[in-house]
């Protein structure tokens, strides 16, 4: 497995997510209690998260943490 690919996993699945709600990345930050600029470097796999931190994305937006570590279903790409 390719160094990094969890993190880029992570920030298209939240950006899936994100992007399926219509929210901005400033709304979206709102929503989990984040900066804007945060977000946005996790949407971009700039972010190196805790597992424990993945968990609690996970269970602010309602999902199973498995869901944001996964590989993405096709279209957005960084």
């Amino acid at each position: 497995m390719a160094e990094g690919i969890l993190q880029r996993n992570v920030g298209l699945n939240l950006a899936a997510y994100r992007d399926a709600r219509g929210l901005s990345q400033e709304a979206f930050a709102d929503v989990l209690g984040y900066h804007r600029t945060y977000v946005g470097g996790l949407e971009r796999g700039e972010r190196n998260l805790s597992l424990r931190a993945v968990e609690r994305l996970a269970d602010s937006l309602g999902l199973d943490p498995f869901d944001l570590l996964k590989a993405p279903k096709r279209g957005r790409t960084h």
